[in-house]
């Protein structure tokens, strides 16, 4: 896979850890840019602790401390990742001063330890990355936006503090990417540029799998739904659905909140799956369901990577109303509970091998290597641009000075 971009060194912050058990899109673009390239992925510094009465917080903590004990590893991908040690206390100037020393150190230390001799492209996808990278040598800046952030229930930082941060990284940025079609849309700076997400085609489209122990012993029709499991979930929807239709089974996989607990037997939670097995546990899925929230910003957002992985394995996919598929053919979606069990029934009943077909077809072509080419390739084109633009300023400079000189001598 040719990228256009080689020999380069590149520092994302990102708003992910690296060990996140389904990875998001740095994670796919990155892993294929260090091919060439090297890579230093840093773990989320976070948007500030949640609060002590979130369901979640120690949870949140202890999976943080663990990571912390890594600190920096060099990934089996070729990239290295580093978690840092901040004070995630955005809020406070003292504590946002103590990280604008402490994390640059930091980062400066791992740049050695990691052959990075020279300066680095940085990818900034989190606001809070604002005061490290401008203490950074930079030798040119992405911002890449993937969510609303100022509308995250889990930051706890005041929305005009990381709305400040966010226009910030916009102002400095030689890019901004956006990986939502809502996000784009509202988005007006001339730098903008639309980087959608992508899929793991083959991975999730294969059926030749082994078959799943856990899985065979679940009744069918299976619901399935794979991914982070907190805020963004309708819990009521999946209660009142599994208490009306107790024939229909819920498969849950993925990190489970505090926030997301159901008695009802008919759902199952079967925790955290490495990302390489899910194809073999996609295939007992008779439907793949997104039960997000309907009345949460946030959520209204989104451009689940998941939904995108769902289409490529030709399942039936009920999701959420979201903006970011509102055109894709093939996906049903609801508006109520009433609305959710007449789609699954729909989809149960009705749906097509030429359906299956229509799906897949949909995201065939966005491949994470398609999508790592184009960024490779834009970010050779900036460097490159750049690089012009400093020779023709340092001969604009040259001429002034040689005409200066001519000047003074004609004086004397």
């Amino acid at each position: 896979m040719r990228q256009g971009l080689s020999n380069e060194n590149i520092i994302c912050f990102a708003g992910e850890d690296w060990w996140y058990h389904h990875p998001h899109s740095k994670n796919h673009i990155l892993k294929r840019l260090a091919r060439n390239n090297r890579v230093l992925f840093i773990n989320s510094i976070s948007m500030g602790l949640p609060s002590i009465s979130n369901p979640d917080f120690f949870l949140k903590i202890r999976r943080k401390l663990k990571s912390y004990l890594r600190w920096l590893k060099k990934a089996p991908e070729g990239l290295w990742v580093m978690t840092p040690i901040v004070l995630p206390f955005y809020g406070s100037r003292v504590a946002r001063a103590i990280n604008g020393w402490l994390l640059p150190l930091q980062i400066r230390i791992a740049m050695r330890l990691c052959g990075m001799r020279s300066s680095p492209i940085i990818w900034a996808a989190i606001p809070t990355a604002a005061d490290a990278v401008e203490k950074l040598p930079c030798k040119l800046l992405l911002y890449h936006v993937s969510d609303k952030y100022d509308a995250n229930e889990d930051s706890a930082i005041a929305k005009d503090s990381i709305r400040a941060l966010h226009e910030r990284l916009k102002e400095c940025a030689a890019i901004v990417f956006y990986s939502g079609r809502k996000l784009f849309a509202e988005a007006n700076e001339p730098h903008r540029y639309y980087l959608e997400q992508a899929v793991d085609f083959d991975h999730f489209a294969k059926e030749d799998t082994e078959n799943v122990e856990e899985m065979e012993a679940v009744p069918h029709p299976i619901l399935g739904y794979f991914g982070a499991m907190d805020y963004v979930m309708d819990v009521e929807l999946m209660a009142e659905v599994a208490r009306r239709r107790p024939d229909w089974h819920w498969v849950m996989i993925g990190n489970q909140s505090n926030l997301v607990r159901l008695q009802e037997a008919n759902v199952h939670f079967l925790g955290s799956k490495p990302y390489a097995d899910l194809p073999g546990y996609v295939r007992y899925f008779d439907v793949c369901v997104l039960p997000w929230k309907l009345d949460n910003v946030f959520v209204g957002y989104g451009s689940a990577i998941k939904v995108r992985e769902y289409l490529a394995t030709g399942k039936p996919v009920v999701i959420a109303p979201l903006y970011e598929f509102a055109k894709t053919p093939g996906v049903r979606r609801f508006h109520s509970v009433d609305e959710f069990i007449a789609q699954i029934e729909d989809a149960l009943q009705k749906d097509t091998g030429k359906d299956k077909q229509i799906r897949q077809d949909s995201v065939r072509d966005s491949t994470w290597d398609i999508r790592a080419m184009e960024v490779g390739a834009l970010i050779a084109k900036l460097l490159k641009r750049q690089a012009a633009s400093t020779v023709q300023v340092r001969f604009s400079h040259d001429a002034s000075v040689e005409a200066a000189e001519e000047a003074r001598r004609c004086n004397v």
